[in-house]
């Protein structure tokens, strides 16, 4: 049972149980019991912080049935090991050398050092900012639904905004709250901060903290944080300018509305497919240019440390960086004046390959079992899967059963991710002592 297999079947454990809940009679508005498939369906989506969803979740589950899913969604977004090892943390339980290295592969680290004060900073940091969405969305729900209905709506919303799920209680989404400004700035900044990292987050305290206390030696900001930051910020940009600009003039879209609720429709269209499903237009009415523009936006996904999904922004930043230098004749990926490691090059090679192979395949199986659908349209939905985004065409309900089980294995490699995935299944690699001779090949 090596780290991976822990962590990958402890999500499974996860998704049964919360399938499981989700079946009883009273998690159903209804008061009957729930078909299995679509509580499987919503569980796996739940954990995987996906958001994608069978059922309208605001009127076909109960309170219970709402509060189970928003208690999958924060296990899911800290993940399995983060939580169960912050419940060890909780009875005062010590850290094996085993707990410490599965923190390491389950956050991304480099080292296994102070793991116990970084799930403290984690579930810390979670608490704040989720408090903070909480209070800032009571002053948009409590207007509309009072007091205890605006508080439960503003919590679930939230937990779902920092988490990077897309699961709303609402049957148009945010549609009807397209020109709140309060709503689409709250959503969006924790949409942002939850899925850029808390590694990026904690440098980014450090550096204001010093600055505030005005030391002179300053947090010198780590080459995760550049890149995972400064792409962020230029993907935020050219898809606020792009959905702008392509879809102002469709009428189903950004038609009808005033200049302010573009801008605020074009700049939540550009952050919610890094990764949370939340939406205030109809994706199903979107010109072709504009889901071609969200597919890429989903694929590339979140920041590494975050709860968002899709290949990560490093990911595209070392990329990109390789592509440079090849084509400047470079032998060495040099990003913000440092060498890029060959290990780290193949990581992010693999990671790309492994994650376009996965969406080929469940696009294939659903074309094939799906065929009243156009190739855009499922091409969407298993990106959404697989990123743990949660936007949809408008599909995800009408695809048949076997396209179902197809999204939900999806959604639980984009989650657990695909080398850890590969890892679990094969098992940890042997060292070798055996060197093969190089030889050169034609490329390209």
């Amino acid at each position: 049972m090596t780290v991976s297999r822990t962590i990958c079947l402890g999500f499974l454990a996860v998704i049964s149980l919360g399938a499981l809940l989700l079946m009883m009679p009273f998690s159903s508005s209804s008061g009957t019991w729930i078909d299995p498939l679509v509580a499987l369906f919503t569980s796996t989506s739940a954990v995987c912080v996906t958001g994608l969803s069978v059922v309208d979740v605001g009127t076909y589950f109960s309170f219970w049935g709402q509060l189970f899913v928003a208690i999958l969604v924060q296990v899911g977004g800290l993940g399995y090991m983060t939580a169960t090892t912050f419940l060890l943390l909780l009875i005062g339980a010590r850290f094996s050398l085993r707990d410490k290295v599965a923190i390491q592969q389950a956050l991304d680290r480099t080292g296994i050092q102070g793991s116990a004060q970084v799930l403290r900073s984690i579930i810390a940091t979670t608490l704040i900012f989720e408090l903070t969405g909480v209070f800032l969305l009571l002053a948009v729900f409590v207007r509309d639904y009072g007091f205890y209905q605006g508080l439960w709506y503003a919590i679930f919303h939230s937990i779902n905004s920092w988490n990077n799920a897309g699961f709303s209680l609402f049957k148009d989404n945010f549609i009807g709250y397209q020109s709140s400004v309060v709503l689409n700035l709250t959503v969006t900044g924790l949409i942002i901060f939850g899925g850029i990292g808390y590694q990026v987050i904690m440098e980014m305290y450090l550096w204001l903290r010093d600055r505030i206390l005005r030391k002179t030696h300053c947090i010198i900001f780590s080459l995760n944080f550049k890149v995972a930051t400064s792409t962020t910020l230029i993907l935020l940009i050219l898809g606020t300018v792009a959905f702008f600009l392509i879809e102002q003039k469709n009428p189903d879209t950004f038609g009808s509305m005033d200049l302010k609720t573009k801008i605020l429709a074009a700049w939540f269209q550009s952050v919610t497919p890094r990764t949370a499903g939340f939406n205030t237009i109809d994706f199903g009415k979107m010109t072709t240019a504009g889901l071609f523009i969200t597919i890429a936006f989903m694929f590339i996904g979140a920041s590494p440390g975050g709860t968002g999904g899709g290949i990560k922004t490093t990911t595209l930043g070392v990329l990109t960086t390789c592509t440079k230098a090849i084509l400047q004749g470079n032998e060495e990926a040099v990003l913000y004046e440092r060498k890029i490691p060959l290990s780290l090059i193949l990581k992010a090679v693999g990671v790309f390959i492994g994650s376009l192979a996965t969406v080929i395949i469940a696009t294939i199986l659903i074309s094939l079992t799906d065929t009243n659908f156009n190739f855009i349209q499922i091409l969407f939905e298993v990106v959404s899967a697989f990123a743990t985004v949660g936007l949809s065409t408008g599909i995800t309900a009408s695809v048949s059963a076997a396209a179902k089980l197809v999204l939900i294995v999806t959604m639980y490699v984009g989650r657990v991710g695909v080398l850890l995935l590969m890892s679990a299944l094969l098992g940890d690699p042997r060292p070798s002592k055996i060197r093969y001779p190089e030889e050169n090949l034609l490329v390209g």
